[in-house]
């Protein structure tokens, strides 16, 4: 069924926001960069959860099955977020802000697994994720994962983005910093430089969960 021209006029007035604020974000300095992270940013929700990560086997960009759990159980901190090739508006938008995350993180890039899932793997082939991954720039710690259709929607149930049709799917960015520790959950609009406050709060160890249903408490070093 096609949805009304109402939905989807919203839907891409939300899309350009988007795009203005992770294009035109401030300026982080120096200083700020290593700082815990702020609150949440306007037009955001970050809450933690302790997703369990599915024993299931995916494809790398290269070719490569693997692992799920060995992928993100390598030792380092991991952010994670769920794409498909083919989208014309939020995936270009979350590939452009992952791009600017990892481009700010300089030398310590390679020390940070970004993990890009496809939520429509059958047009999704490896090939096709390789040649998305150079439209973005993507640096050697950020991978791109297809698989079977099954792994793909076990993977997605896992992280609470499931929504049944590709074309529905939230703003969602996901941040651990080891395994057995909780993972915060962004949704919405946030920056590359929000991200990064985010990232050192994590890795800092400074991520908490309150007791009022898994809000975000970041804890003073």
């Amino acid at each position: 069924m096609i949805p009304s021209s109402r939905p989807i006029r919203s839907r891409c007035l939300a899309c350009l926001a988007f795009l203005a604020l992770a294009v035109a974000g401030p300026a982080v300095d120096a200083a700020d960069a290593h700082a815990g992270p702020t609150p949440a940013a306007k037009g955001t929700v970050e809450s933690t959860h302790p997703y369990v990560v599915p024993p299931v086997s995916l494809t790398r960009a290269d070719g490569r099955v693997v692992s799920l759990p060995d992928e993100m159980n390598d030792g380092r901190p991991v952010v994670l977020n769920f794409v498909f090739t083919t989208c014309p508006s939020i995936c270009p938008m979350m590939s452009s802000l992952l791009s600017q995350f990892q481009h700010r993180l300089g030398a310590e890039a390679d020390k940070v697994h970004v993990m890009s899932i496809s939520i429509d793997p059958e047009q999704d082939t490896p090939s096709r994720l390789l040649d998305y991954s150079r439209k973005f720039d993507a640096g050697p710690g950020w991978q791109f994962y297809t698989g079977t259709v099954q792994a793909s929607i076990t993977v997605q149930r896992a992280f609470d983005v499931y929504r049944g049709d590709k074309m529905s799917h939230n703003v969602v960015m996901l941040m651990r910093a080891a395994p057995g520790k909780p993972w915060l959950r962004i949704e919405g609009f946030a920056t590359a430089d929000d991200l990064l406050r985010a990232y050192r709060g994590v890795v800092a160890g400074r991520l908490r969960a309150n007791a009022d249903g898994g809000n975000v408490n970041f804890q003073s070093p």
